[in-house]
């Protein structure tokens, strides 16, 4: 089975599901994956910037970590095409996805009480993560030098493609 939507996943719950497994306890989580993310800093981290060019969600969900992942992918591809990494610029991803997403698997098929026990124990098992994001809340910051400000915006602008919900992209200083 592929990955199930994000639409499934893109409301917050009202409590995060997050505790992670550790040794000699039995009230954690066994068996969550990790985050799909593998990098949150990328580029130049020890040099000063002009401008920040920020990825801003406009109303409060939760981002799968493929989604952030992806949206990585996408930015510092484009970005290391046209400048380059070790000078031109740094991008971080700033949330991290903590939230342990669950599924409970149904039977949709004629027979399938016979090894389908219904609603027995219907919590579900982890399958991913998610992080949970409020209102206005940043998503990606790209710190680019002036000239390069245009560029980093096209980068966001792909990486908007990539989330569940909508995104803004936003110049500061």
């Amino acid at each position: 089975m592929g990955e199930r939507p994000a639409r499934i996943y893109r409301e917050k719950p009202n409590q995060p599901y997050t505790r992670q497994s550790q040794k000699g306890s039995k009230n954690y989580i066994s068996g969550a994956p990790a985050p799909r993310v593998t990098q949150y800093d990328m580029g130049a981290r020890n040099t000063e910037f002009n401008k920040s060019v920020v990825l801003k969600v406009e109303e409060g969900c939760g981002i799968r970590s493929e989604a952030l992942e992806a949206g990585r992918i996408a930015a510092n591809s484009h970005l290391s095409k046209v400048m380059d990494p070790e000078e031109d610029y740094y991008m971080k991803i700033l949330p991290y996805p903590h939230h342990v997403l669950r599924y409970h698997p149904l039977a949709g098929v004629a027979q399938a009480d016979r090894y389908y026990e219904g609603m027995r124990k219907p919590f579900g098992r982890p399958i991913g993560r998610a992080a949970l994001v409020d209102d206005d809340q940043e998503i990606i910051r790209i710190r680019v030098d002036e000239d390069e400000v245009q560029e980093a915006r096209k980068a966001l602008e792909r990486a908007n493609h990539k989330m569940p919900v909508t995104c803004r992209v936003k110049i500061e200083e």
